[in-house]
């Protein structure tokens, strides 16, 4: 187990959802914005690193990798939708964020800053594509970036390129993008390691239950170097 649960015994059973797929959801603890290396340090030293150890990471760790991958910054953003750490088209918020831990898979719902448990079992292999060999295979954190088109029609700036497919897709390539380098800037900052990566997107897609509007698009690794 990589995190210990927030949700005590004698309350789970109130968390219909979460009991159902077996995990309760986790909440965060509050980001920490402490001091790490400073943004310049951090882009001298971001880099892709395939080696990543086993090593557990806190809680607090991982609260502040999710936050600063797409959490919420500011109240109010572009039409009138909370800001996140990383932009999107029309601020649709379209990429949808899932973590892949030992004991399951979670989605990182940024407005409330929770874990929402989606599926149980170890499901880190999916996050990497077939043939890119085992490094990093026993790493915490695997992340899967998902996307939702129908997203795409509930932004607040309905311009006519929301509705176009091949310009969706630039631009939700373009969003994945984003969120990516925020990681590898945190990551760069608090001395992490990770690897930008393809996934096992129609396995991914078939365990867990993607709608016709979801894709996964790529996964990403991250936790500390391996110094085996």
């Amino acid at each position: 187990m990589i995190l210990k649960r927030s949700v005590k015994p004698s309350k789970r059973r109130a968390v219909s959802k979460a009991t159902i797929r077996g995990l309760p959801p986790i909440t965060l603890p509050n980001p920490r914005f402490t001091r790490g290396r400073s943004i310049y340090a951090a882009l001298k030293n971001r880099k892709t690193v395939r080696s990543i150890g086993k090593k557990k990471i806190s809680m607090q760790m991982l609260s502040n990798l999710l936050w600063a991958a797409g959490g919420v910054n500011r109240k109010k953003g572009p039409f009138g939708v909370r800001g996140r750490t990383a932009a999107s088209a029309s601020n649709s918020q379209e990429i949808d964020l899932y973590v892949a831990l030992a004991e399951g898979v979670y989605i990182y719902e940024a407005s409330s800053h929770k874990l929402i448990s989606v599926l149980g079992g170890d499901l880190r292999a999916l996050a990497i594509g077939p043939g890119q060999g085992n490094s990093g295979a026993k790493a915490p954190v695997r992340l899967i970036y998902i996307v939702n088109i129908d997203k795409f029609r509930m932004a607040g700036f309905q311009e006519p390129g929301l509705y176009n497919p091949e310009i969706q897709k630039s631009y939700y390539y373009v969003d994945t993008g984003l969120i990516a380098e925020n990681v590898y800037l945190f990551a760069a900052s608090q001395g992490l390691a990770t690897w930008f990566h393809n996934c096992n997107r129609a396995a991914l897609a078939k365990k867990l239950n993607l709608r016709s509007g979801q894709r996964a698009l790529f996964g990403q690794t991250v936790g500390y170097p391996n110094d085996e």
